[in-house]
């Protein structure tokens, strides 16, 4: 009989009601970035036992050999999450083991610590670190890489066979284990003031698969030593008869690469993928191999970019002007029977296998890619009478399940970090078609947490560093609203609903006796629009010294920020409304803002809203705004928007131009808009970039916003009330002959189709009041 494991979910402290709870954290004697903690545990007969697991800065944990479950999920230290699994153990003896590792400054930017280096956390009856006999050990055979473009992501890994320590988990190793070093009492957030304040995680298990479909592209000889970056794939390098062979090995059979040999491999996974690697090695010691991941090939002229990502002939496996090869990691064989991986996952979707051997033959019987990313499903299931729609939705819903992990994340190759901006999107798009909220909600309270006494929240959290986007805290304040519009749980929303007054108090401070906003100190970033200074709207001064990883403070006036706040002013009001408390002046406010917006901004000779006090600049970014805020020519600037050309919005401030066009009816220039998604088909992409080519990232969150458009702007799905226990139905089609989707709600799967020029036809749950249109 096996072990029987299942994670388990809790809302609460287990131990609320003790002072502390009944563990230590502990580590280990000897330093080490990656420490090996392990427990044997004597059943006499079948026991259940549920084990609350943490560690600092990230633990494996591991029953009888087999891995159960990685942690903690990230967040920072006044919150800090556990894991809890529900261990059934045969009668016998068994090893509860847990790898921890901590990296100092070279975690990725959103993995915070204490910084005292590998500490790890079990509590369950008479296992509990600090209680039972758990023995500890610095792991060898473990190093780093340099992290190459992927600044946020941390040090790369190397897994060194010869000197790692295999079985460890199963006490076959020859380690001298000694007994783990007992430190601080384990706190929960509501016992605690000081250390790892520790909050259950909330979060489902990872998905989890196999990545299929992988193809080799391209074998050829390398010389040994030499990089790889400058290398173009040229079609006479290819190695026509060995390339069977690694495309054999992708499918599980083994292959030998002799001694003294060098091979460059290009793998396609034809589709973008976040995963741990899962490479299996017999013999062949001292040989390297070598894993490095790239989204795309580039072109070999450095304004050319990327090109189609289908082809690979004729480009380099990284930007052209580099001067070290790219992102990845090494593993090298020890001689025996190995089975090596990684500490954290990889992105991308090409890998560049490079496989040096030495005196001896190496057989490489397996390499793998372990999918991993939050278990969204989409449920919508929407479809369209133009099929480009579905097959955008299928690269946008790709888009958010590989930027959702532990936290939401702006990209998996780059930063892999949870700004509020991109947060907001996410959410949305999860909201429409998959029902789940849990991701949301850490969001949302990981802002809360991040908020300061200035009424700000950060831009991005969990961060080892900080970047002001005084913006950010507003899209975090709208992101309340549309949890209270879509999923409900107004308890929820008002545990948010102090740091939400706060951060609409600190902007309100800043509008003068004319209703006239002036911006915040900070990277006041909105858009990535060409002409703009670092996505900085017009009227908006950079000045200051300037931070390596964002501009500097930030003054002066911009309608775009202006309309921003009067309108997430009318939401908070809203709020307000729906919880029963009294206005406290945010309709006030709004209405200020926008008349001052319109004394001040509108030009009355174009009929637009300027982005300046001087009118010199003109954005569709105003113009959405002003309708979405409730501006008094809001709609004739965005209709007179359509028939000239100003600052267009991007990517990302596209959902709020889409928004606009929901208002006006003008979904048929919304579809004209899709052009951009519809491109990224023609383009051979499998996810959606972060703004225009030539782009940055090929997979950024906030591209994802148009499966939201689907079904709250083509169909027309908008709740009304709280909950979604009031939604209206008004498709707007805007050209398409029919469409039709299944819109998730708290209550149930909402049905809906419409056809050109007739009544559309809804199914809702009974508890959801409808209006259709």
């Amino acid at each position: 009989m096996t072990a029987d494991v299942q994670q388990v979910q809790l809302e609460d402290d287990p131990f609320a009601g003790q002072a502390d709870w009944p563990a230590r954290w502990i580590r280990a004697t000897e330093y080490g970035d990656v420490v090996g903690f392990r427990l044997r545990v004597e059943c006499a007969q079948v026991a259940e036992v549920v084990v609350h697991v943490s560690a600092d800065e990230r633990y494996e944990l591991w029953l009888d050999g087999d891995l159960l479950g990685r942690g903690p999920s990230r967040g920072e230290v006044g919150h800090w999450a556990f894991e809890s699994y529900r261990l059934r153990l045969p009668a016998g003896g068994h090893w509860l083991a847990a790898r921890v590792w901590s990296l100092g400054d070279d975690a990725p930017l959103a993995q915070l610590s204490l910084g005292d280096g590998p500490t790890f956390l079990l509590a369950a009856e008479e296992l509990s670190t600090g209680t039972a006999d758990w023995q500890a050990a610095a792991l060898p055979g473990h190093g780093r890489r340099p992290k190459g473009d992927g600044y946020g992501c941390g040090a790369r890994h190397v897994s060194d066979g010869r000197t790692y320590p295999w079985g460890w988990q199963t006490g076959e190793d020859t380690l001298d284990w000694s007994p783990a070093a007992r430190g601080d009492l384990a706190r929960s957030s509501r016992s605690g003031t000081e250390g790892r304040l520790l909050v259950p995680a909330r979060l489902p298990a990872p998905a989890q698969r196999w990545a299929e479909g992988s193809r080799v592209r391209h074998v050829a000889e390398h010389p040994a030593g030499e990089p790889t970056h400058d290398r173009v794939v040229d079609p006479a390098d290819h190695l026509d008869d060995e390339a069977g062979d690694w495309q054999q090995l992708l499918g599980g059979t083994a292959l030998v690469v002799p001694p003294g040999t060098c091979r460059c491999v290009l793998i396609d996974l034809d589709e973008y993928v976040c995963a741990y690697p899962f490479l299996d090695l017999e013999g062949g010691r001292d040989a390297e191999v070598r894993l490095h991941w790239q989204e795309s090939l580039y072109e070999t002229d450095p304004e050319a970019g990327k090109g189609h990502r289908d082809v690979v002939e004729g480009k380099l496996f990284g930007r052209p002007g580099l001067e070290e090869d790219g992102i990845g990691d090494l593993f090298i064989a020890g001689g025996g029977r190995e089975c090596h991986s990684t500490l954290w996952w990889q992105s991308g979707r090409y890998v560049e296998v490079l496989v040096t051997t030495a005196a001896e033959p190496l057989t490489i019987t397996g390499l793998r890619f372990r999918e991993t990313h939050y278990p969204y499903e989409d449920r919508s299931h929407f479809t369209a009478s133009d099929p480009r729609l579905a097959e955008v939705g299928v690269l946008a819903f790709r888009t958010l399940q590989m930027c959702s992990h532990e936290t939401t994340m702006d990209c998996p190759y780059y930063e892999q970090l949870q700004y509020a901006g991109d947060t907001r999107l996410q959410c949305l798009v999860a909201y429409a078609t998959t029902g789940d909220d849990a991701l949301a909600r850490q969001a949302l309270r990981a802002f809360a947490h991040s908020q300061d006494a200035n009424g700000l929240v950060q831009s991005r959290t969990p961060a080892r560093q900080a970047s002001p986007i005084p913006p950010f805290t507003l899209w975090w304040v709208a992101m309340v609203h549309d949890f209270a519009l879509w999923r409900g749980d107004l308890a929820f929303v008002t545990e948010l609903m102090p740091g939400v007054r706060a951060a609409l108090d600190a902007h309100r401070r800043t509008v003068d006796d004319h209703g006239i906003f002036h911006a915040l100190h900070g990277w006041n970033f909105t858009d990535w629009v060409p002409g703009w200074d670092a996505g900085t709207p017009p009227g908006i001064v950079q000045d200051g010294e300037v931070h390596p990883d964002w501009p500097g403070p930030g003054r002066g006036v911009s309608a775009v920020l202006q309309l921003q706040l009067a309108l997430v002013a009318r939401q908070v009001a809203e709020l307000e409304s729906w919880l029963g408390e009294p206005d406290a002046g945010y309709s006030q406010l709004a209405d200020s803002l926008v008349q001052a917006t319109d004394e001040n901004f509108y030009d009355t000779d174009r009929r637009l809203y300027a982005d300046d006090l001087g009118h010199t600049a003109f954005s569709e970014h105003a113009q959405s705004l002003a309708l979405l805020a409730g501006a008094k020519y809001g709609e004739t600037a965005v209709r007179a928007m359509l028939q000239e050309p100003l600052e267009r919005t991007t990517v990302y401030f596209d959902h709020y131009l889409f928004e606009a066009l929901h208002r006006i009816g003008r979904t048929d220039v919304l579809l004209d808009r899709l052009g951009l998604w519809f491109g990224l088909l023609d383009q051979g992409l499998r996810t959606v970039i972060e703004h225009p080519e030539p782009t940055r990232s090929d997979c950024h969150a906030w591209g994802a916003h148009p499966l939201y458009h689907y079904v709250a702007t083509l169909l027309g799905v908008r709740p009304t009330a709280p909950g979604m226990t009031a939604v209206t139905v008004a498709p707007q089609l805007g050209g398409l002959e029919w469409a039709q989707a299944s819109v998730p709600t708290p209550h149930g799967s909402l049905e809906v189709r419409a056809e050109a020029g007739r009544p559309p036809e809804v199914s809702a749950p009974p508890k959801i009041a409808l209006t259709i249109h």
